[in-house]
C-alpha cells in the first residue's frame, strides 16, 4: 500500500512503513508544508506499522530549515516556529514507533536535529554531517543543543558551530551521530533489514526503551534505577515475555503480539 503527496512519500509494507522527503530542488530543506506531515504521520501512525523508515531523495536527506522561511519571521514567529519544532521531534522520538534513518548527502542544521530525534541512524560515505548556523548569524532551534549536544558533548558541539566543520559519514559514526556505516548506496537496504529485525521484538519491548531510556538519562541515580524497575516488571510479567521465555527453551523464533 502507499500513498504520496508532493513533500513526503510514504509507502507500507507490512509492518514497515518507509518515509522519503521529497523536495529535490531544496536538498529536502524543510518547510513548514513538509514538517506538517511528518507530524501527521508520527501522530497517527497507519495501523499495523511497527518501524518507521525516515529518508530523503535525490542524493541527500535534509539539508535542514528553508532559510527562504526564517527570514520572514520575527523574534516572536521564530520562537514559535522553534517551539513547534520541538513538538515535532518530541512526536518522532516518544511516539512509539522505532524510527531508523537511512541518511547520505546533506544531513545539515534542521536534518541532523530530526536525524538525532530518530532512534537508529545509518549513514553513507556520502553523508555530511554540519551544524552552520554560526555562519548563517543565527543559532539551532530543532533541538540540537539537546540531542546533538547529548550524543557530541558540549565542547565538541561548540567547536562544530564555531567553525562550522563538515563530519563524513565515517566520521560520524565515530562520533555516535550515526550507528552504522553503509556501503555507498546501501543506507537504505540496511535500514529495511534493521527495521525488520525490530518489528520482529515485542511491541511492548519496542515502547518501553524508547519511552525509558532517554528520560533515566534525565533523572538521579536513585530515580532512574526505581524506572528501570517498573520497566522490568511491566514487560517481564507480560504475555510477550512468556512467549519469549517459551520459545528460549523450545528453541525456537518466538511470535510475539
Amino acid at each position: 500500500m502507499g500513498s504520496q503527496s508532493p513533500m513526503l512519500l510514504v509507502d507500507v509494507d507490512g509492518q514497515i512503513a518507509t518515509l522519503t522527503m521529497n523536495r529535490p530542488d531544496k536538498r529536502n530543506a524543510m518547510c513548514d508544508g513538509l514538517l506538517e506531515e511528518i507530524e501527521a504521520f508520527f501522530t497517527r501512525p497507519p495501523e499495523g506499522v511497527k518501524v518507521a523508515i525516515l529518508t530523503g531523495t535525490a542524493g541527500h536527506y535534509c539539508s535542514g530549515l528553508d532559510l527562504s522561511e526564517h527570514v520572514a519571521r520575527d523574534a516572536e514567529g521564530t520562537m514559535r516556529h522553534s517551539r513547534g519544532w520541538h513538538r515535532v521531534m518530541e512526536t518522532i522520538q516518544y511516539g512509539g514507533l522505532p524510527v531508523v534513518s537511512a541518511m547520505f548527502g546533506a544531513v545539515i542544521g534542521g536534518g541532523l536535529e530530526l536525524a538525532a530525534s530518530t532512534h537508529v541512524r545509518i549513514a553513507e560515505p556520502s553523508t555530511i554531517f554540519q551544524l552552520p548556523e554560526g555562519r548563517r548569524g543565527i543559532f539551532v532551534g530543532g533541538g540540537a543543543t539537546v540531542r546533538v549536544g547529548r550524543i557530541l558533548g558540549a565542547d565538541r558541539m561548540i567547536e562544530m558551530m564555531l567553525t562550522g566543520r563538515k563530519y563524513n559519514g565515517e566520521e560520524g559514526v565515530a562520533l555516535g551521530l550515526a550507528h552504522y556505516l553503509a556501503e555507498p548506496g546501501g543506507a537504505l537496504a540496511m535500514a529495511r533489514e534493521l527495521a525488520a529485525k525490530i518489528a520482529s521484538n515485542a511491541a511492548l519491548s519496542n515502547y518501553i526503551m524508547i519511552q525509558a531510556i532517554s528520560r533515566i538519562e534525565d533523572m538521579a541515580k536513585a530515580d532512574g534505577l526505581f524506572a528501570e524497575s517498573l520497566c522490568a516488571a511491566i514487560t517481564q510479567t507480560s504475555p510477550d515475555a512468556q512467549e519469549g521465555l517459551k520459545a528460549f527453551l523450545e528453541k525456537r523464533q518466538p511470535v510475539f503480539r
